[in-house]
């Protein structure tokens, strides 16, 4: 097995701990996680549109942060 195929099974095993993790937070209710993960997305890109809105272009060199996703995290999943 390479090396890159073990770090996509750590990356796995990662993941599946923190799903497993989130419904037991929720007592294996899967809907309440999936609101509850909804609502936190939310808020979330809520407050980056607010910190978007407030920082100066200057502050991060033209850099500006995105409420979605890039192409490569999309690809990656």
């Amino acid at each position: 097995m390479s090396a890159a195929e073990r770090s996509d099974i750590e990356e796995f095993d990662e993941w599946l701990d923190e799903v497993a993790a989130a419904l037991a937070w929720h007592d294996g209710d899967a809907e309440a996680t999936i609101r509850t993960l909804l609502a936190d997305c939310k808020h979330l890109r809520e407050q980056l549109a607010l910190a978007q809105i407030a920082m100066g272009m200057g502050f991060t060199r033209g850099w500006s942060p995105c409420a979605e996703r890039s192409a490569e995290l999309v690809r990656r999943e």
